[in-house]
């Protein structure tokens, strides 16, 4: 299982409209091409202050199901314009790491 990290940052002003764009556009648009390997989906939000960030993890089964969702250079970001918008900065690119263990508890 390969782990896709990716953080942006908003004002604090955009922070909620980033959300929104997030869960009722960019999520679904994703989820909608449904690619064959996209396990699931992790978005998780900071308060810095004077800026919001926000990381994302996406779970896939292998590197060649995230060349689906992206292309051939797999580290490029997944930005759309309406996340653009809203964003102040974000990272260029999104970093990858094998996951060797899931330990879930219950």
């Amino acid at each position: 299982m390969i782990c896709r990290y990716w953080r942006g940052w908003t004002t604090p002003e955009n922070a909620n409209a980033y959300q929104r764009v997030l869960t009722e556009e960019v999520i679904p648009g994703i989820e909608a091409r449904n690619i064959p390997g996209f396990q699931r989906i992790q978005m998780m939000r900071r308060d810095l202050g004077d800026e919001v960030e926000f990381a994302t993890t996406m779970f896939w089964e292998s590197l060649g199901a995230i060349k689906e969702f992206v292309g051939d250079d797999i580290e490029v970001a997944h930005v759309p314009a309406a996340a653009q918008a809203v964003l102040k900065r974000w990272d260029q690119r999104s970093a990858h790491y094998e996951v060797f263990s899931n330990r879930e508890q219950v």
